[in-house]
């Protein structure tokens, strides 16, 4: 019996290591992406600055990420789509793109509940713009 208890107790040791482990690593991951996604600046890009084009551009915070496909005519943003969307709770952000091309501008209200998701779609149209600059 005694054999059949260190076993037990063994068997149990190993597995409450275990979720110590792994649950550290998700805790540090988490706030990890809580930090980048904080970090997340949104600055407004000159179009005038900008040719005619087709640009991508990205942004990963972990557990939320974005691909977008920015088009531009005539210095003015014509459409914009969402290529890529890694997200949990945060498919409402995806009308983001249309209210960027309707103000012309970055500078558009996040959306409530989808915060984290919004400024990471904002920083991949950012990305892409800035990757068409003169």
């Amino acid at each position: 019996m005694t054999n059949l208890k260190k076993i037990i107790l063994g068997t149990v040791c190993v597995v409450i290591l275990g979720v110590v482990i792994f649950g550290g690593k998700y805790l540090i991951s988490v706030q990890k992406y809580k930090k980048i996604v904080k970090d997340i600046k949104i600055s407004n890009v000159d179009l005038s600055k900008i040719p005619d084009g087709k640009y991508t551009g990205s942004c990963d915070a972990l557990y939320v990420a974005s691909e977008v496909s920015v088009t531009i005519k005539d210095h003015k943003i014509t459409n914009i789509d969402l290529l890529k969307h890694k997200t949990d709770k945060g498919k409402t952000a995806e009308v983001i793109p249309g209210r960027v091309v309707k103000a012309q501008s970055l500078q558009v209200d996040t959306i409530t509940g989808a915060t984290n998701s919004s400024k990471v779609i904002l920083k991949s149209i950012e990305n892409a713009l800035n990757s068409g600059k003169l």
